[in-house]
């Protein structure tokens, strides 16, 4: 199944301009609050060395996502919901329905303006003025306090259910949060950090408060440092690097990439989504001002943090934070080859840990009911139900059925 991401932050701070760079789809983007009311849904990629390229093969054929200079870039879906404002867990601006929209997703992307140039409202102010590393407590403590109150409803009851039928807490809780995304190991962390008896009856609200508080801050997440070509771009980075060392933050300009996946489309540069340099490839296609834009991107950007970062911060939140894997499954082990014998077309995200007969299971419930096995391609190594999948792994799955 294809993980969801959640770009998520307060107004105006380049979260469409995220979203349209990293989908090419289209939607309203001003310097005001509240652009974005109804959520954009779209289609992005997370970006791997293709296994053709390792293999020595010419080329590859993928079906879903594309192949661009050896780059394998492989589809996941990406919401974009309106700004967050203070207040919101009590229904303040857009408050519950962006919050609803929040839980969602398996990971956050929150956006933050690092040149420090708009309020906690929103609202435009002298650049380097405002810290952003407020916005993403403001966050936190908003979707915090919203899932706790949600949590709260028929909480007694829900207690005496499970203590009833000698339910140890994290499985209580696995439960009461399964529409949240949480997974049980940050369930069973939280409880763990925080020592909290296994009975939940012994619990007091002020527990559960910091249970929520702490499940929440363990959930998968990157800080994406937006408008990272400002002057002041620098000191706000740092400052959110300083409040939450445990989360990576990605210096990240999302009108650079738009601004390149655009000119590489019209075939004026030419361009591979998380590169660290483009080259223009026809003049004629630009304007001077095009040009001179180009100029403050290659400077200002490419030069000064080493890409734009939106590819940077998909990556970040699918490899690193969910901790994906790369899986090729083939028909033919030894051409790489699907049952049409096109190469390698299909680069499926597994999590870390995937069981090879699990694995199976995701191509074909028929493949898992009637496993016997599975090839390694690369190796010619038999692999047993049991057997972990590897990152860029390339397998066949012999079935009886």
């Amino acid at each position: 199944m294809m993980p969801l991401l959640g770009v998520v932050g307060k107004t105006n701070v380049g979260k469409s301009t995220f979203f349209s760079a990293a989908t090419l789809v289209e939607v309203e983007t001003e310097n005001r609050p509240f652009v974005t009311i109804d959520p954009n849904v779209g289609v992005t990629h997370v970006r791997k060395r293709c296994a053709h390229v390792e293999l020595g093969l010419p080329k590859c054929d993928p079906v879903d996502g594309f192949c661009l200079k050896g780059w394998r870039f492989i589809p996941v879906k990406l919401v974009d919901v309106a700004g967050l404002v203070p207040g919101a867990a009590e229904g303040r601006g857009l408050g519950t329905k962006f919050l609803d929209e929040v839980r969602k997703a398996d990971a956050l992307l929150i956006v933050v303006d690092a040149s420090g140039s708009t309020d906690a409202e929103g609202n435009p102010v002298p650049p380097g003025t405002h810290n952003p590393a407020e916005d993403v407590q403001i966050l936190l403590n908003e979707f915090s306090g919203w899932v706790f109150s949600q949590m709260k409803k028929d909480w007694k009851s829900f207690v005496t259910k499970v203590s009833t039928m000698g339910i140890r807490a994290a499985e209580a809780m696995k439960e009461r949060l399964s529409g949240f995304s949480v997974k049980e190991r940050e369930i069973i962390k939280a409880i763990n950090e925080l020592s909290l008896d296994e009975n939940l009856a012994k619990w007091s609200e002020e527990d559960l408060k910091n249970f929520v508080r702490k499940v929440i801050e363990l959930r998968p997440k990157v800080i994406v440092a937006n408008k990272s070509d400002s002057d002041f771009a620098e000191r706000g980075i740092e400052m959110l690097r300083e409040a939450y060392p445990r989360t990576p933050v990605i210096p990240t300009s999302a009108a650079a990439e738009l601004i390149l996946r655009k000119a590489a489309k019209a075939g004026a540069i030419e361009y591979v989504p998380g590169d660290s340099s483009f080259q223009i490839i026809d003049e004629k296609k630009l304007t001077e001002k095009q040009k001179k834009v180009l100029k403050m991107i290659e400077k200002k950007v490419l030069e000064r943090w080493g890409n734009t970062g939106v590819v940077q911060s998909l990556n970040e939140a699918v490899f690193g934070q969910l901790e994906m894997v790369v899986v090729y499954p083939v028909h033919d082990a030894n051409k790489f080859t699907d049952s049409e014998g096109r190469v390698l077309p299909e680069a499926r995200l597994v999590p870390k840990g995937t069981k090879v007969k699990e694995f199976a299971a995701q191509i074909h419930s028929d493949l898992a009911k009637g496993f016997l096995y599975a090839i390694d391609a690369r190796t010619g190594r038999r692999l047993g139900a049991d057997a972990e999948v590897e990152d860029g792994m390339v397998i066949k799955v012999v079935s009886a059925k």
